[in-house]
């Protein structure tokens, strides 16, 4: 069988360490990685997206204030926003990791984050609940895939996930109470988690969270080609 193609949101000049995890993950789970940057060409027919981790987004797209940038990368956050609104209406899957799930949030219309220094001074390793969002009381598509009540988590981020629109639901919360897991009731498979599950190779819910995506990329593939 075909491996379903992949493409992953890198910068141009960073990113080298997370690119080559991603790129094994998925590959493991039996898609083939593309890399995907601001300089690069976005190819046609790709059947899933991982809109990696990386630079903040800048303040602007989400009503923030400019001067609190710390690291941004202005034509990434192009290139993830219009991959977002080209593949997004095909239902094509699309699992964003750290500043991918805050970009995720911004694309459909919810301005704020949060600077984790505000809440939690130190960073830490968390445990992050993968189940349901206590004040909707109901089981997440991401607690079926991870097959886990809670995991343990890395945290390699300074920014989180606020609010989130009607069309999304926080699923995952830290100790702390920070937003780490959301997804979509609009779209098949559109999921955001706020930690690195690429950096947890040997962890069987993360391998099991990137074979979902690999799995609904192979469903995508087959629709499309019997659309066609």
């Amino acid at each position: 069988m075909t491996r379903p193609r992949i493409g992953i949101t890198t910068s141009d000049h960073k990113s080298r360490l997370a690119w080559l995890c991603d790129w094994l993950a998925v590959w493991r789970a039996g898609g083939k990685p593309i890399r995907l940057s601001p300089s690069r060409p976005v190819p046609e027919g790709l059947d899933g997206l991982v809109i990696g981790g990386g630079d903040d987004i800048g303040a602007q797209l989400y009503g923030g204030e400019v001067q609190l940038d710390v690291r941004v990368d202005p034509k990434r956050d192009i290139l993830e926003l219009d991959l977002l609104e080209r593949l997004l209406p095909s239902n094509c899957p699309v699992l964003g990791i750290c500043r991918g799930a805050q970009i995720i949030n911004v694309h459909l219309g919810v301005t704020v984050q949060r600077y984790l220094h505000h809440v939690r001074p130190h960073q830490e390793t968390s445990h992050g609940p993968a189940t349901q969002d206590g004040r909707r009381g109901r089981g997440s598509y991401l607690h079926e895939l991870l097959g886990v009540a809670w995991c343990q988590v890395n945290s390699l981020h300074h920014q989180a996930i606020d609010r989130t629109g009607d069309t999304i639901d926080i699923v995952a919360r830290d100790r702390d109470g920070l937003v780490q897991g959301i997804e979509s009731r609009a779209y098949r498979f559109l999921i955001g988690v706020q930690w690195h599950p690429e950096f947890l190779i040997f962890n069987r819910p993360q391998q099991r969270l990137i074979r979902a995506l690999v799995s609904a990329a192979c469903e995508h593939a087959e629709q499309r080609a019997q659309a066609h």
